[in-house]
């Protein structure tokens, strides 16, 4: 049996921190969902679409992850695909807190899921896609934090 995990999020836009929780989930799963979360309500720097195409540019190589968009409650979306697992990073302790109280909700609407928390690596645990947002919006480099290949206004 597969082991698939769903890594679900706005990835708006997708950093070398979301990058390397998938990379380090590819370890413990076989495939790995990158889940799009499309909320009409949040206006974002890139479109849904565009976040889907670029998180299939950097992973355009690896066979083993697929991205996709969806909406509504990730535990649903989970269930009606058949993913068992639900792949979440943590940068630090707000994170932790944030992430073990969805836990626990999602454990008890979606009792067949469990979730996975990986820390991200020291080197990322700064980086935030809002703060990346706020550096793009006023004309900042923020290459540095962004995937190999990937130049932003491409996707804008």
């Amino acid at each position: 049996m597969q082991r698939i995990a769903l890594f679900p999020g706005s990835f708006d836009p997708f950093t070398l921190g979301h990058k390397a929780v998938v990379d380090r989930g590819l370890e413990l799963f076989d495939r790995i969902v990158v889940g799009v979360g499309d909320n009409s309500a949040k206006r974002g720097l890139l479109s849904p679409h565009k976040r889907v195409q670029l998180i299939r540019d950097v992973y355009r190589q690896e066979e083993r992850v697929e991205v996709t968009l969806y909406d509504g409650l990730t535990g649903e979306y989970c269930r009606k695909e058949g993913i068992p697992f639900i792949l979440r990073g943590m940068r630090n302790a707000v994170d932790f807190e944030y992430e073990r109280n969805m836990e626990l909700i999602n454990a008890r609407l979606f009792p067949e899921i469990r979730t996975i928390l990986l820390c991200t690596p020291a080197e990322y645990a700064a980086v935030s896609s809002s703060i990346i947002r706020e550096i793009l919006l006023n004309q900042g480099d923020a290459s540095v934090f962004l995937p190999e290949g990937i130049t932003i206004e491409n996707y804008l």
